[in-house]
């Protein structure tokens, strides 16, 4: 396997991964906390819908609801005796505040399109498993300008479980062409790293946030930056 400096960029580049007619190697990205920081777009959407309904939400609250779909959140609220069609309609309204904060303030995370190509030029499948709907994960996606550089996108309305089950995941490698136990994946949530886990894929522990590395700790690499996330590294995680 053969390694050049890119002295223009200082990232490192590899030739396709493995021989040809290889397994495929796969990443699969969460989205939010993992390529777009949307921590407060989402607290202050889940408060501010909430409040419309009586309720309140604490941002400890918020937070243990990491990698689950609106749908299932709102379904566990205390006495929530709503029917499937009103928690549609506050999962609608509820993701239109949030597409509406996060537009006006869009943070990607440091490092991300570097992170992104190099996984790329290295030969690694990159997939997208994402709990939000697809009008979140198309926005993100726009926005940051690197729908290309996945082979296979899934969001929420795609699954009918939220992480920890880790259908997202197993669902993202399909589509990718990848079997799981090739994959890695990178989330910045216990519930993800649980699904990762759960669907035989090694984990990547992204200290976003609202996080610490000790809420991280299942993870097989916990890391505080994307520039951590090398082909290097990812290698070295499926060989382990």
């Amino acid at each position: 396997m053969s390694w050049q400096q890119d002295q223009q960029e200082g990232i490192l580049r590899q030739d396709p991964i493995g021989p040809q007619g290889s397994a495929p190697l796969g990443v699969i990205f969460d989205m939010d906390g993992v390529l777009v920081d949307s921590y407060w777009a989402h607290l202050k959407s889940w408060q501010i819908v909430a409040a419309q309904e009586g309720r309140q939400i604490t941002e400890e609250e918020f937070a243990a609801t990491f990698g689950r779909t609106s749908r299932e959140i709102i379904a566990g609220w205390p006495n929530a005796n709503y029917t499937e069609e009103q928690i549609a309609e506050l999962d609608r309204r509820k993701e239109a505040v949030f597409r509406e904060l996060l537009s006006a303030h869009f943070t990607p995370m440091p490092g991300v399109e570097r992170m992104l190509r190099r996984l790329a030029e290295a030969g690694f499948r990159l997939a997208l498993g994402s709990s939000g709907p697809p009008e979140n994960v198309a926005l993100v996606l726009d926005r940051l300008g690197c729908r290309e550089r996945f082979a296979a996108v899934v969001h929420g309305m795609d699954v009918h479980r939220g992480k920890p089950d880790p259908e997202v995941f197993l669902l993202a490698a399909q589509r990718a062409g990848v079997q799981p136990p090739d994959c890695v994946v990178v989330e910045d949530s216990p519930l993800g790293i649980q699904a990762a886990h759960r669907g035989g894929m090694k984990a990547i522990g992204l200290v976003s946030t609202g996080r610490t590395p000790d809420q991280l700790a299942e993870a097989d690499l916990v890391v505080r930056h994307l520039d951590e996330i090398t082909p290097q590294q990812v290698l070295a995680l499926l060989r382990s």
